[in-house]
Formats: structure tokens, C-alpha cells, sequence
């Protein structure tokens, strides 16, 4: 028995996410039928975090076992050949030890969430960032968005169906910053509750529009409570840029 793990870039705008379901196509899916066809045999998949449908990756890692023991880089040339015409890539193959799990064995997950802050509708970017017309401050953004960082409960901005154990979670750093048209909100932590990401830019957006101040956002995260806090922002904004081990 061989494992191995491998780093992924992805479209996520035609699957319902990275988990298998049955209400659509996941890459998760995509992924196993591709070593199926390469091996002839039904393989599971583990990957290091659960994107929802239309969130992206640059740098999703996931593992599986063979049976048999592979090159690197046949292990990686197979999977494009019989990934296609799936909008995945994969960026590399390599033989771990039989303990590595891609999301338990993590130490760190980075992601970056793209605004693009403009009076024209996107073209060449839909479905890649969340159009805001509106002007948003993006420097309040990032003030308001430092009461965030630390251990904390972040109930207020958990999904209401997420099924993590508890709502306390670390936030390594979270910084908003912008070039030209586009605001990146840059976060970083260990793991993440279903949602969190994109529940902190649905409510820093209210900070960026003058709607809400730093306070409000602090305010928020307080009352442990999902309806305390602002708006769930668009799937297609957000990108898994990278996971550490």
C-alpha cells in the first residue's frame, strides 16, 4: 500500500463543492473517478478542507492509498489525463508516510476572498470576485477586522448548520488591503467553521460601506449569535490559496 499526496488548483464554479454529494458533480467525485479509470479500482479521497460549490482553490491538498507503488509523477500525469475536461488541476504528486492525513495533519490554512470594488459589472472576473459597485473603504475594513484576530467563540459568524464541535476558533490574521479596483481580504488560521470567511466579508462590507463602525463588528462577535452579524458573502470571491504541515 502506497500513499500519496497531492496539491490541486480548481474552478469551483461548476461543482456543488469539494465534498461528494448526490444533488451534483464535486471535485471530490471527480478526483475518484479519474484514479478509478487509472487504477481499476475504487479509491476515497481526503481532502484538507471542504470548499463550498463556486469557492476556488489554488492550493487544495488531499491523500489517498494505492495498492501499488507509483512514481510521483506518473501518479500526477495520470490524474490530468483523466481529469479532463474537469476545470482541475493537479500541481503535484508526492509518496508520504501512512500516517499523513491531508486535514489532520495540517498546522495552517490561507485564504484570500476577492472584492472587486467598481461601477462596471465584471466580465473577464465572473464568477471569479464579488462585484460591489458601491465604494467600500477598504482601510476601515481592515481596522474593523483587528477585533477579529485571536481565540475566540465565533458563533455569530458560524453557519447555522455547521457540524464542527465547537464554535472557539484561533484567527492567526485577517488584513484587508487594495490595488486598484480590488479588495483582498487576506485570513489566515489553523481551521475554519463552515462559512467563517465569507461571514467575515459580508459583514466587513457593512465597515466598508459606512453602514457599520469597528465596534459594531466587535459588538457582534460578542453576542454569539449568526443573526448579530452581517451577510454571508458569494461563494465565488473565495480561494483556498494554501495549506501548511
Amino acid at each position: 500500500m502506497s500513499r500519496y499526496k497531492i496539491l490541486l488548483e480548481y474552478d469551483g464554479t461548476g461543482f456543488v463543492g469539494w465534498q461528494r454529494q448526490e444533488n451534483g458533480y464535486s471535485v471530490q467525485q471527480a478526483i475518484e473517478e479519474a484514479l478509478e479509470k487509472f487504477t481499476g479500482q475504487s479509491v476515497k479521497v481526503f481532502g484538507a478542507g471542504r470548499t463550498d460549490s463556486g469557492v476556488h482553490a489554488l492550493g487544495q491538498v488531499a491523500h489517498f492509498t494505492l495498492d501499488r507503488e507509483e512514481t510521483a509523477d506518473t501518479v500526477r500525469k495520470a490524474l490530468n489525463f483523466h481529469l479532463k475536461p474537469a476545470a482541475i488541476a493537479v500541481l503535484e504528486a508526492a509518496p508520504v508516510d501512512d500516517d499523513f492525513d491531508a486535514r489532520l495533519s495540517a498546522t495552517g490554512r490561507h485564504y484570500v476572498y476577492r472584492i472587486t470594488n467598481r461601477r462596471s459589472p465584471l466580465t473577464l472576473e465572473r464568477g471569479f470576485s464579488w462585484w460591489v459597485p458601491v465604494p467600500l473603504d477598504a482601510d476601515a475594513m481592515d481596522d474593523a477586522a483587528k477585533g477579529l484576530i485571536g481565540k475566540h467563540d465565533f458563533t455569530s459568524f458560524r453557519a447555522t448548520n455547521c457540524q464542527a464541535t465547537s464554535p472557539v476558533k484561533t484567527l492567526d490574521s485577517l488584513d484587508v488591503s487594495r490595488e486598484g479596483d480590488v479588495i483582498a481580504f487576506d485570513v489566515r488560521a489553523r481551521s475554519f467553521l463552515h462559512h467563517q470567511v465569507r461571514n467575515f466579508v459580508g459583514t466587513l462590507k457593512l465597515v466598508g460601506e459606512g453602514k457599520w463602525t469597528a465596534a459594531d463588528v466587535t459588538a457582534a462577535l460578542a453576542q454569539k449569535k449568526r443573526a448579530a452579524a452581517g451577510p454571508t458573502a458569494p461563494a465565488e470571491g473565495l480561494y483556498l490559496v494554501e495549506v501548511t504541515y
